[in-house]
């Protein structure tokens, strides 16, 4: 069943991209919600598509969002809410999980949530960033989000994700960028998992992830935590 037919258009984004503008996750968001308001031929649809994440809006004004990966419905997830705050410029997003604060500052789009809107995630620390950059893609089984310090004092962090579940989220055609598992064995950025790391830590940090994105984090008071990046519009 082809659905793209009536859906008029949609934008794809990329996601905590790195200072001059590469690398970073894909995202798909269908502004006009409307046009396919089952939950069951969103989720065809962003099978469709194949991005990690595809976010339907469903009410611009008050930033009412759907999110779909190409197997799931998410009630929360990092850089769908990221990118979409950004292209709607709202003040906020409502999730199922939650109303998401959301900020605009300078070339950094932010939102603030809760760690425990995020899934689980395996923070697994290593010595020196070098053994990040050499660690080889484990065996399925676990969500693994590898981390060291780069630079302790200044909050610097090295990281690599491995999804490691075949069964979270589908396939994606965004070439690595994507936080799924069929076929994409690292995720590029993922904004849950920085969120964790840093309500793991309790400090800002600057994180580089993947080839080349860059997540920001702050905590924030009574468990809130900011995530924020740079947002391209590719279409």
């Amino acid at each position: 069943m082809v659905l793209n037919a009536r859906v008029t258009g949609y934008d794809v984004l990329r996601v905590f991209c790195g200072p001059r503008g590469g690398h970073g996750n894909e995202l798909g968001v269908v502004r006009e919600g409307s046009v396919l308001p089952d939950p069951d031929d969103r989720q065809k649809f962003a099978a469709e598509l194949g991005f990690s994440e595809t976010v339907f809006v469903d009410d611009p004004e008050r930033g009412v969002i759907d999110i779909y990966t190409p197997t799931l419905r998410l009630p929360f997830a990092g850089h769908p809410c990221v990118g979409t705050a950004w292209l709607l410029d709202v003040p906020e997003l409502v999730t199922p999980a939650g109303v998401v604060g959301a900020r605009q500052d300078g070339e950094f789009s932010w939102i603030e949530a809760r760690p425990e809107w995020a899934p689980p995630r395996t923070l697994r620390q290593y010595g020196t960033a070098a053994e990040v950059d050499a660690l080889p893609v484990p065996p399925k089984g676990e969500w693994i989000y590898a981390w060291a310090w780069e630079d302790e004092t200044a909050g610097r962090v090295r990281a690599r994700a491995f999804p490691g579940r075949i069964d979270e989220r589908g396939d994606s055609r965004s070439g690595g960028a994507g936080a799924c598992t069929g076929g994409i064995d690292e995720d590029e950025a993922t904004g849950a998992a920085a969120l964790l790391l840093t309500a793991r830590l309790g400090r800002a940090l600057n994180i580089r992830q993947g080839a080349g994105s860059q997540i920001l984090t702050a905590p924030q008071p009574e468990g809130w935590v900011e995530v924020g990046g740079r947002v391209v519009l590719e279409r």
